[in-house]
């Protein structure tokens, strides 16, 4: 997504010694090695006074950025940081939904009487059921402002959670991480409620990747100590093997010059 890292075509000269990162050509070309994907991309040779440096500079200078394993499990982060963003939003809209709803319950509730008592026809002060339209206003005129308080209430702390999960595992952080295996792990019990009751595909695709999700941040990021805990962590990129050049027997042909 950040485009190639390629030093070898911002330096004036190359050294033999720098044969794995750029290669002049004899037409006036440069190819340099991207760090990231190890693309050899093709350039000219800059002019010597243009140049920002006259030559490579040693690996500890140089923009390395992540590859490997590291970027891998950076992505799955920001992957799952866009989830969490999608459910802090919906919260934050279902808590905006059920303060209006709390603030106008009173004529809500008259809406749905008199709906339901359109619906179902009044005889004699007595009502006729008319099927699942009719039993829903019936809940809905029913209903009780503390139930929607402690439901708005329950979003509004869903919200926050699920939007502090989201920032945290953006910015890879590690209590992101522990945040949100404990936040999912408590949310299963009602996922699971839920299928129990009816079983359809959104039910059952939340607690897939839930549960993926879960096993995924504990397994591979070792969290509560689990394969050796943080220390077992290897993220740091062996430079000076990736930069080596190939061992190869007597046999083998000479390094080969890379081709468009």
């Amino acid at each position: 997504m950040r485009g190639h890292v390629a030093p070898a075509l911002d330096v004036a000269r190359l050294r033999p010694g720098d044969r794995e990162l750029g290669i002049d050509t004899s037409d006036g070309r440069r190819l340099g090695r991207c760090l990231r994907c190890d693309v050899w991309v093709e350039g000219i040779t800059p002019v010597s006074d243009a140049a920002a440096q006259e030559v490579m500079p040693p690996l500890s200078e140089l923009p390395l950025p992540r590859r490997g394993k590291p970027l891998t499990d950076a992505i799955v982060l920001r992957l799952i940081a866009i989830d969490r963003g999608v459910h802090s939003v919906v919260f934050g809209l279902l808590a905006v939904l059920l303060v209006v709803v709390r603030t106008k319950l009173f004529d809500l509730h008259a809406f749905a009487r008199d709906a339901a008592e359109r619906l179902d026809g009044v005889v004699y002060g007595t009502r006729a059921p008319n099927g699942v339209l009719s039993k829903e206003l019936h809940r809905v005129a029913d209903l009780r402002s503390s139930t929607i308080t402690v439901l708005a209430v329950t979003a509004i702390a869903y919200f926050v959670i699920e939007g502090t999960e989201a920032v945290g595992l953006w910015l890879e952080r590690r209590w992101a991480e522990y945040l949100t295996v404990v936040a999912t792990a408590g949310f299963l019990p009602f996922e699971i409620h839920e299928l129990a009751r009816r079983v359809t595909i959104v039910r059952v695709g939340a607690l897939v990747v839930n549960v993926a999700i879960l096993v995924y941040l504990v397994y591979a990021k070792r969290l509560f100590g689990l394969r050796g805990g943080r220390a077992a962590l290897h993220d740091e990129i062996d430079w000076a093997a990736v930069l080596s050049p190939p061992q190869r027997s007597a046999i083998d042909p000479p390094h080969p010059t890379p081709t468009m």
